[in-house]
């Protein structure tokens, strides 16, 4: 096993038996999942920013606006960063509320970014737009210089990392005679049927980019 870079802040010491320090595991969430939460001190303030972003490696490429940058990058260019990414796979239904829980899967990243620019920053675009969106960008023209110009692409390196998991039943409890029903609730995402732009002109069909992603 490809094990994570840990360190003293990053081990679990409640309930280690969650922690998970394979590194493909990782990447599947990092893969799988599309928004993070990107957590900075700023002039003695945390700071909190939800963002898209996209696995690179061993980095994370983020996207925000050049407006969001600023205020994320207020403290300097060697401020770091915290990028928080969940996924829940099920409610845990116990016998008791107490016993009752999540099946999860979390990671928690630390590192200093980069800001990507030129021929490097277009490239990230891609990987990121290839994410969200795969295929879209073979549909639309390219970035144009001034949307360049106003979109900030950071990269965080896998410094180290903290990802915890919980999966299976719910834990017995010592009421199990109450008759209350126990078990688990799968969480399922799905993409809906596509709905037209009212400006889109007529006789435009959702292109593959749409149809690759939709369940309708």
């Amino acid at each position: 096993m490809d094990s994570l870079p840990t360190s003293v802040d990053t081990t679990l010491n409640r309930m280690p038996d969650r922690q998970v320090l394979d590194r493909a595991a990782l990447h599947a969430l990092l893969d799988e999942e599309l928004i993070a939460h990107v957590s900075a001190v700023v002039r003695g303030q945390a700071l909190t920013i939800p963002m898209a972003f996209a696995r690179d490696g061993d980095g994370i490429l983020l996207h925000l606006s050049t407006g969001a940058g600023t205020a994320l990058r207020a403290g300097g260019d060697a401020t770091p960063l915290t990028v928080s990414v969940c996924a829940v796979d099920a409610l845990v239904y116990a016998t008791t509320l107490y016993d009752s829980s999540m099946n999860y899967r979390s990671a928690v990243i630390h590192g200093v970014p980069e800001a990507l620019h030129g021929s490097a920053k277009e490239a990230a675009l891609a990987v990121i737009a290839d994410k969200l969106m795969p295929g879209r960008a073979a549909e639309v023209p390219e970035n144009s210089r001034r949307e360049l110009a106003g979109t900030l692409v950071l990269r965080v390196p896998i410094t180290t990392v903290s990802m915890k998991a919980r999966a299976g039943d719910p834990s017995e409890s010592d009421r199990l005679d109450d008759g209350a029903w126990a078990g688990l609730l799968p969480a399922v995402r799905t993409w809906g049927a596509p709905v037209t732009a009212s400006f889109t002109p007529a006789g435009i069909a959702s292109p593959p980019s749409v149809t690759g992603r939709s369940s309708g």
